[in-house]
């Protein structure tokens, strides 16, 4: 009698979605599952809720057990992307798409980053097709360890792209939006460079438009006050 092969489950995550500096970061991990037991017994959570350090120390043990792919989209992909109408939903589709297909597990657990979590889902369903049973759910990094296991390896990858970009170009904070040290950074290089370095700065996020704005305002001001004063 032929063995019964066992049932393969995958978590899909992203680090970075929201982020102006660095790279989007897609991960996946499956395991067997007979073997999700191992993961709840590391006590993988959202990659949010725990220490650097921490993060670090699991993935490591996550990689262990499971099997681990990761995929990076830079900025400049990103801004391509963009400029040929395919938003970051559709971006992350596609890379969740193409690590089901290398990972190619049983079940798949995403976790959505469209509001619409059907309409995502249904997306999904069309690049992925029927041999794949989808589960598209938000916060599923809360619900399934494979998911929290998945933001634990992105988190980790996204760090790492993350310092080494500031031994190149300083310290500019974790890269979004909402920080002062990203947004003060992305305002002082502005001021000492015509652009934002290719391959680190989302050039078409709107944050980048408006600092780009603020600094060309700023010249503009400069130089009528010059002529003013002439």
């Amino acid at each position: 009698m032929a063995k019964k092969e066992p049932v393969i489950i995958a978590g899909l995550e992203e680090a970075g979605r929201g982020a102006v500096i660095g790279p989007l970061v897609v991960a996946g991990v499956a395991v067997p599952l007979k073997d999700v037991h191992k993961l709840k017994r590391l006590g993988v959570r959202d990659s949010k809720e725990l220490a650097s350090g921490r993060r670090e120390k699991l993935a490591e043990k996550i990689e262990n057990i499971a099997n681990i792919v990761v995929l990076k989209v830079g900025p400049c992909k990103i801004d391509n992307y963009r400029k040929q109408g395919i938003n970051l939903n559709r971006i992350e589709a596609m890379k969740f798409a193409e690590i089901i297909g290398l990972l190619n597990p049983h079940k798949a657990y995403i976790d959505c980053p469209d509001v619409n979590h059907s309409k995502f889902g249904l997306f999904m369903k069309k690049m992925v097709g029927d041999e794949v049973e989808l589960f598209v759910e938000h916060k599923a990094e809360n619900k399934y360890p494979v998911v929290a296991a998945a933001s634990i390896i992105a988190k980790v990858e996204r760090d790492s792209e993350i310092e080494k970009l500031k031994k190149k170009y300083g310290d500019f904070g974790p890269g979004y939006p909402s920080n002062s040290v990203t947004m003060k950074w992305l305002r002082e290089w502005l001021e000492k460079n015509r652009d934002f370095p290719e391959g680190v700065v989302r050039k078409s996020w709107i944050t980048s438009g408006m600092v780009k704005g603020e600094r060309e305002q700023k010249n503009i001001m400069s130089f009528f006050r010059k002529i003013a004063g002439r």
